[in-house]
Formats: structure tokens, C-alpha cells, sequence
């Protein structure tokens, strides 16, 4: 029994010591977010994440740019809806809302956006990448081009396409040649993945592709057949370069350059990694949206959490004593790995998230309540002290963990929900109530008990009962 109360009380201390540097407010050592694989690569930080409700951000209205009179398939919308999510989640936006409003609009909210112009760009763009056959004709990036695939016509307007704007080493329109329709080799469906990285050189950013295995075949051949010569990158009809075949690349993967910042790369590796749109979607509406709650609010909100917690565990201190401090101490250690998990996952956190917290720390004390009473009841029918802790922790167990799997089961649903009609408000709910409530469980009950048998272990209590509250 003590080697095993022993262990717990290590691994407490070590969650415990986890929990207080991961929700300390500092710049953490870029070795410790590199770890954090499962987030995007361009916001991987330990910075708590904030709702359009607390940060502000940009609200978009995209509606499908076709005749007044023509009707939408739905489906189309449903796969345009899809896409735009893919290339927000690509752009590292937390938290984002996505969803259909009516037959022919989508409605996106991106909080703490930093660029309007170029995100709005990448939602809207079409992203058709295409690999023309130029022979020893050099274009210069920002051309336009025919090809192929759909067509450029007198106007200099892309058939089938959104040509590209207001991004930087993309649109400096140079040279247009209707008349010259290029071959397209490949195109962008055969493209695997699209990400950014930088020139081992001279450290420019550049954009990396890997093909699928038919594109790889395709790659192979064709750079095997033209070694010496030109083969163009294009991007909706606008040349991004203009490489020349040095060797066979057989390996599917290769490099796009170009006069590109970081983020117009990040923008445009989005753009090819998630495919063009079925439908051309035209910007109807799209304005900045301030913080709805203001920062006097989220103070008094913060102030009011503070005080709640405070309260709760005086209440717990004078009314079960020793069990109420020790269980003081396990809610400290709730509150740091649940503030911990929420900047690991990332959690995104709006009122109603900030709710969900609150209501799951009631529930976390809701354990201890039903396992001190039950104790309590142990030890005025007569049983030893240590006898009654054990009991007490195990008749309570039903009925924490009915009534904790009754509330997972309710996050489920309401998650499913929210996922499905896009009210990320019952999702961002759902999921802090439903972490909060996982966490409970194992400081309830773990951390809590090993508080009282490191006690019970180290101090003779037996004949002093007033300690826990009988």
C-alpha cells in the first residue's frame, strides 16, 4: 500500500510540476511546441487561444459568383464548404466558423486574423496548379498564360478560373500570350501534400510538393525525356517560375520559388494543397468584427471565476477540514492540468468555453462531496478511520461515475450537434465541460486519496476524528 501511495504521490508532483510551466504566461523553448505535432506547424505555440467573442477577427461572407437565376447544387456548396474549411484550418486560424447560409452562401469567421486581404484571397482562389510543357521558352513569374486546361482570353481573363490577386511575386502581370496555348503535363490532382519551407541557402521561403504514386511516374518520365529544358509552374494561368530540367526527378517530390514572403507562401501551398473550389465563390460581405465582450468584461469574468473558486474552497476547508484541505490541493492541480490541456490540444476559448470550465469545476468538488459525506457516514457507524477512507472512496464510485458518464454522454451529443449545424459556440462548451470532467475524475479520486493515505501514514489520527468534520 505505500509503495503504491508512494508512485501516486510521485506522479501527482511531476503533473503537478507540468501543469504549473505549461500555464505559466512565458515564451516556452521552441524544442518543447516543435513537439506538438498534432498542431499546425505555423501556430504551434503554448499561448492560450481566443474566440471571436474575446479576440475579435474577420467575418466573410462568400456567396456563389453564378447568374442571379441559376440555380446551386447543393452539393457543390456542401464540397465549396468543405474546402474553404480545409484551407482556413491550413491557414492556422483557431476556432473558425464554417457553415452554409441558405442554397448559394458561406458564412466564415476567422478570430485574431492578421492579414484580411491575403486570407480572404486564399478562401476565395481557386488554387488549379498545372505543369506546362515551355520547351526553351523562359516565362517570367506573373505572366499569364493558356493552356490545355481551360483557356485565357482576349481580356486577359482566366476561362473556368479566379486568376490570383493582391499576392506579392504572383500578380506582377507581365507579358500576355492568348495566342499560345501551352500543354499541361500534370496538374495539380496529382499532388499529394503542399507545405512551405526555406532555401538552404538563402534561407527564402519556397513552397514544397510530394506527387502520388501516378504523378510521381508521370514527373519521372517527363523530366527524364527533357532534360536541359523548361518546364513552367503555373498557378490559375499566373507563372509562378520557370524551372530548368537539370536531371531526371524521380523521387516525387520538388520545390516551387519565387518572390514569395512567408506568408503568401503558407497562402498559396494552402491554396494547391486543398484543390479549386466547384463552384467560384465571390466575396459579398466581409468586415472586421471587434471583441463582443470587451476587456472590462472578460476582467470581471476572470474576477468573478477567481472569487468563485476561493469561496469553494474555504467551503471545503471549514466544512470538511482536513479532507477539505487536501481536497483544496487536488483542485489546484484540476485547475493547472485542465488550463495545461487546454493550450496542448489547443483549446479555443469563448464565453461559453470559459463556462463549460467553470461548471466542470463545481463537478470536480461534486466528487469529493459524495466521498467525504459517505466516509463520514462510515465513521459514525464505528469503523476505523482507515477503513472508512477506503470504504468511502469505493461506495461513492458508482455513483461519481454514473453521473460523470451521463455528463460525457450529453458533451457527445451536444459536440455532434454543434459539429453538424456549425454552432462552435455548443461545441467550444461541449468540449472544455467534457475535458474538465475527465480531468475530475482522476483528481477526485486519484490525487485526493493518495492526500489522505500519505496523511493517514505519517500522522496518527485515529483518536481525533474532529479532523475530518465528525
Amino acid at each position: 500500500m505505500r509503495d503504491r501511495t508512494t508512485g501516486f504521490l510521485i506522479t501527482t508532483i511531476i503533473l503537478a510540476a507540468i501543469g504549473v510551466y505549461l500555464a505559466l504566461p512565458i515564451q516556452h523553448p521552441k524544442w518543447l511546441t516543435d513537439l506538438l505535432f498534432w498542431q499546425p506547424a505555423s501556430t504551434r505555440d503554448l499561448q492560450i487561444k481566443e474566440g471571436l467573442d474575446l479576440r475579435g477577427g474577420l467575418q466573410v461572407l462568400l456567396e456563389a459568383d453564378v447568374p442571379a437565376g441559376e440555380a446551386v447544387d447543393s452539393d457543390a456548396i456542401q464540397t465549396a464548404k468543405q474546402i474553404v474549411e480545409n484551407r482556413v484550418n491550413g491557414l492556422g486560424v483557431s476556432e473558425p466558423l464554417i457553415q452554409v447560409q441558405g442554397d448559394r452562401r458561406i458564412v466564415v469567421e476567422l478570430p485574431g486574423i492578421s492579414n484580411p486581404d491575403q486570407a480572404i484571397e486564399t478562401l476565395k482562389g481557386t488554387g488549379l496548379l498545372e505543369f506546362i510543357e515551355t520547351g526553351e521558352e523562359f516565362l517570367t513569374p506573373g505572366t499569364r498564360v493558356s493552356t490545355t486546361i481551360g483557356s485565357l482570353d482576349d481580356t486577359g481573363t482566366v476561362t473556368g478560373t479566379n486568376p490570383i490577386t493582391n499576392t506579392a511575386g504572383v500578380t506582377a502581370t507581365g507579358a500576355v500570350t492568348p495566342t499560345t496555348i501551352y500543354r499541361t503535363i500534370m496538374t495539380g490532382a496529382d499532388l499529394k501534400t503542399a507545405g512551405i519551407g526555406f532555401d538552404q541557402t538563402t534561407n527564402a521561403p519556397l513552397i514544397t510538393f510530394d506527387l502520388t504514386d501516378e504523378g510521381a511516374k508521370k514527373f519521372a518520365d517527363y523530366t527524364s525525356a527533357n532534360i536541359g529544358k523548361i518546364l513552367s509552374i503555373v498557378l490559375d494561368k499566373t507563372v509562378l517560375s520557370s524551372p530548368r530540367i537539370q536531371s531526371a526527378i524521380t523521387g516525387g517530390t520538388g520545390q516551387i520559388t519565387g518572390s514569395f514572403t512567408v506568408e503568401e507562401a503558407r497562402n498559396l501551398s494552402v491554396q494547391m494543397r486543398y484543390g479549386a473550389l466547384p463552384v467560384p465563390l465571390r466575396v459579398a460581405e466581409s468586415r472586421a468584427v471587434g471583441p463582443t465582450l470587451g476587456q472590462d468584461s472578460v476582467r470581471k469574468s476572470i474576477n468573478a471565476g477567481v472569487i468563485g473558486l476561493l469561496v469553494v474552497i474555504v467551503f471545503m476547508l471549514l466544512y470538511y477540514r482536513l479532507p477539505g484541505l487536501l481536497a483544496d490541493f487536488a483542485l489546484i492541480i484540476y485547475a493547472l492540468l485542465v488550463f495545461a490541456l487546454f493550450k496542448l490540444i489547443p483549446v479555443t476559448l469563448t464565453l461559453p468555453g470559459i463556462a463549460g470550465f467553470v461548471l466542470s469545476v463545481g463537478m470536480a468538488v461534486d466528487a469529493n462531496i459524495l466521498i467525504f459525506e459517505r466516509m463520514k457516514e462510515e465513521l459514525r457507524g464505528g469503523r476505523a478511520l482507515r477503513s472508512a477512507i477506503d470504504i468511502g472512496f469505493a461506495r461513492a464510485w458508482p455513483s461519481i461515475r454514473d453521473s460523470n458518464a451521463s455528463t460525457l454522454i450529453t458533451c457527445v451529443i451536444l459536440f455532434w450537434f454543434g459539429s453538424n449545424f456549425g454552432a462552435s459556440i455548443v461545441k467550444g462548451f461541449a468540449l472544455t465541460l467534457a475535458i474538465g470532467v475527465l480531468v475530475s475524475l482522476f483528481t477526485a479520486i486519484t490525487v485526493t486519496r493518495t492526500f489522505l493515505h500519505l496523511v493517514m501514514n505519517n500522522m496518527d489520527l485515529s483518536r481525533n476524528r474532529w479532523w475530518f468534520g465528525v
